[in-house]
């Protein structure tokens, strides 16, 4: 069984050191370089088409979990309104450490709460960390979500959801000399837990509402606003710098489709925001709605300096009807900390799976 965990320890550390999406990262003993995005090509003229990596490979392992099932479906739904209108009041930076003896890795990332219950929206990318939390035999595992501008220390927080299909997925790119990313299914869902001081959690959270409907054709050009915390200082001068929120008004440049025939890609052009650490943060529409999610860079010779591309939030959540049997809202409803253990109760074994099935 330890070889087991140290593998898959490995497994996920490694991939975290090569990563390409915008999760900033400080590493004590290797420098780490965001490798080039994959090309894409025109799609029947309305979406511009990015390799899938998820054709014939989607997991049923919470579709055929029947205690994850009843839990997701007995459970009541908390408060569901939105509380928040302005970004920057909602969004957070999550901030995790892997020490070992031999090393200091640190990811810096952004997420945003998406319901009042305090479930935050994040990348998978970012939220992978607390899957190693459980695993100090073999390093100290820690995720501090922060908040304010500067960024200060505020919760903890529990992993609620992970697509299995991305941890499937990226289990292995360990053996990818140079891991490439689209931000396909790189999305997660935490809750808050605790407060860092032990005070009591607030009431409601502030949320901002969202809209998961398909993103027409006719959004190209829309005005939207991205928020997040872009860490070049905090990676240029160390971890005890000062880590301000960013806030722009950009516009949507181009949609992007995994062959779903949707929109579930969209790049923004280049703006304060665009940097390592954005990644996670809102992209808000005039509506004031979320309408999608920070998970790559984008193409700045195209969209100028500090360009993006968002997975939009109907690409959430039809992707997670796909492995759950629910969409987006319904997976905000219930007993959190309940859904959070059965959660880690079934991807447990399926995770050792993926790690005896590579030997």
């Amino acid at each position: 069984m330890n070889i087991l965990i140290e593998g898959f320890v490995f497994i996920l550390v490694s991939y975290i050191s090569f990563t390409n999406t915008l999760a900033g990262y400080i590493e004590a003993i290797l420098p780490g370089e965001s490798p080039e995005q994959e090309m894409s090509e025109q799609a029947d003229g309305e979406f511009v088409l990015l390799p899938s990596l998820f054709e014939n490979t989607i997991p049923n392992v919470l579709l055929e979990s029947s205690e994850y099932q009843a839990a997701a479906l007995g459970a009541a739904a908390g408060l569901t309104e939105a509380t928040a209108t302005d970004p920057q009041s909602a969004i957070v930076n999550i901030f995790c450490t892997f020490t070992t003896k031999e090393y200091i890795r640190t990811t810096t990332g952004t997420g945003f709460f998406i319901d009042p219950d305090g479930i935050i929206m994040t990348n998978a990318h970012i939220a992978q960390f607390l899957l190693l939390e459980k695993t100090d035999s073999f390093g100290d595992a820690e995720c501090i979500v922060r908040n304010g501008s500067p960024a200060r220390a505020r919760y903890n927080a529990d992993l609620l959801y992970i697509p299995p299909a991305w941890v499937q997925e990226n289990s292995s790119m360990i053996n990818d000399s140079v891991p490439m990313g689209t931000g396909e299914r790189d999305y997660a869902l935490l809750y808050v837990s605790s407060d860092v001081d032990g005070w009591p959690l607030p009431a409601k959270f502030p949320a901002l509402p969202f809209e998961d409907d398909l993103l027409p054709t006719s959004v190209r050009g829309d005005a939207v606003v991205a928020a997040g915390y872009p860490a070049k200082d905090l990676l240029q001068q160390g971890a005890s710098s000062d880590l301000p929120s960013k806030i722009a008004t950009t516009s949507i440049s181009e949609l992007y489709t995994f062959g779903s025939n949707y929109a579930d890609v969209f790049s923004i052009k280049g703006s304060i925001v665009g940097a390592e650490g954005a990644s996670g943060g809102p992209i808000v529409n005039s509506n004031g709605a979320v309408i999608g999610m920070i998970a790559t860079r984008g193409d700045d010779e195209i969209d100028g300096a500090g360009s993006l591309r968002a997975i939009t939030l109907s690409h959430v959540s039809r992707t997670m009807e796909e492995e759950t049997g629910f969409g987006l809202q319904e997976n905000l409803n219930g007993n959190l900390p309940y859904r959070a253990q059965v959660f880690a109760e079934t991807m447990t074994p399926f995770l050792l799976s993926l790690l005896e099935a590579a030997r």
